[in-house]
């Protein structure tokens, strides 16, 4: 008998996203297969909404098996932060991940999202120029004038859409936002609905609907949450990666994944070469070099794992399209002239200063890489 497919796998389908039409599909189309065998081989209670069980979520993104299927994980860090944010999502409490830029907060988001509700599409994208509005709801407003305010001429907002079904939305960047505009989620999150005063309706939030919010701390002091805001959220900090090892293994898995769905022609760089940007980056990031030794001036980049991985698959697009298909030194320079050096004046001389003081010291393994960068830098 022919085993039903998820509404994931069924939108994948419909979309053509399984062909690779697509630029990016969200993860509950590029991982349809895997939520699929999760949810047929679940057995646990799930929670009102949610398509599995949190434990069968933890699967999902901290990777295991399902049957026979091995799942991928998805987020490679601390499996006891993933517990705690999908416990959060059980309760009636929304999630605020906050973390260094490239701490996968965005990336976890989406995953938990996709696979709890297998629709991870619901978001708000904080910006300077987010409105209320665009949390709660607007109006079409051509339809607004023809036939005054009615249920066809409302545009329901992410969250709004959310409510009503009884899922997730998902709120990037929360911070990035006026005041005003966050403070539009306080009521929300406290009483579960959402007054529509122009048609005297009122939606109640079905069971299921929560937020899952992100916030860099980089943004801390732009525009600060309130204190009557952060106590709906349960707050967990997603860290960068404690060890040289661990933060090699992210790289070197989303690299990989990167050069599948964009079809980068270039061979994966080398372990050698991902160990030396992630090095790079790690050092110049806290300011040491690893063994503690020397101190180092920071650029004012963001020095990022998310940043290294962007690197590596630029310099494998370079080596594709313009040399060998095999990354080289110079492919790897080009890329990290262009995220260490940001700031031309200052950044400039600390990168000139890195390079000489340890790059250049570090033997021949390192010295193509030192010549490289050193007539980027020039």
């Amino acid at each position: 008998m022919a085993k039903s497919s998820t509404p994931a796998a069924e939108k994948a389908t419909r979309n053509g996203s399984g062909s690779g039409e697509v630029l990016r599909a969200p993860a509950e189309e590029l991982f349809a297969e895997e939520i699929e065998a999760l949810i047929q081989e679940d057995e646990h209670d799930r929670p009102a909404g949610w398509k599995m069980s949190p434990r069968a979520v933890h699967t999902y993104i901290c990777g295991g098996k399902a049957g026979r299927r091995e799942i991928t994980p998805k987020y490679l860090g601390h499996d006891r932060l993933v517990e705690i944010a999908i416990a959060t999502l059980v309760t009636d409490r929304a999630l605020l991940l906050i973390g260094e830029p490239g701490t996968a907060k965005s990336w976890l988001s989406e995953h938990l999202a996709a696979a709890i509700n297998g629709d991870s599409t619901k978001v708000v994208q904080g910006t300077a120029g987010t409105t209320e509005e665009q949390i709660r709801y607007t109006w079409n407003y051509a339809m607004l004038i023809a036939q005054g305010p009615s249920p066809a001429a409302l545009v329901k907002s992410p969250v709004y859409r959310a409510m009503e079904s009884g899922t997730l939305a998902r709120f990037e960047e929360i911070t990035r936002c006026a005041s005003e505009v966050q403070d539009a989620m306080i009521s929300l999150l406290s009483e579960k609905r959402l007054s529509v005063p122009e048609l005297s309706t009122e939606l109640a939030a079905k069971k299921g609907f929560s937020v899952i919010a992100t916030a860099n701390t980089r943004d801390r002091g732009v525009n600060d949450m309130s204190a009557a805001l952060k106590r709906r959220f349960n707050i967990v900090v997603l860290p960068t990666p404690k060890t040289l090892e661990m933060e090699i293994a992210i790289v070197r898995k989303r690299v990989g994944e990167l050069a599948s769905s964009l079809s980068l022609t270039a061979k994966v760089p080398a372990a050698e070469a991902i160990e030396k940007v992630v090095t790079i980056f790690r050092e110049l990031r806290t300011g040491q070099t690893l063994d503690g030794k020397n101190k180092l001036k920071t650029p004012s980049g963001v020095l990022s794992t998310a940043e290294a991985i962007s690197v590596l698959a630029n310099s494998m697009a370079l080596a594709g399209s313009f040399g060998s298909g095999e990354v080289t030194a110079h492919d790897l320079a080009a890329g990290l002239q262009g995220s260490v050096v940001k700031d031309e004046e200052k950044d400039r001389t600390t990168w000139q200063e890195y390079l000489t003081n340890v790059v250049k010291k570090r033997g021949e393994d390192w010295r193509p890489l030192f010549k490289a960068c050193s007539e980027h830098n020039e």
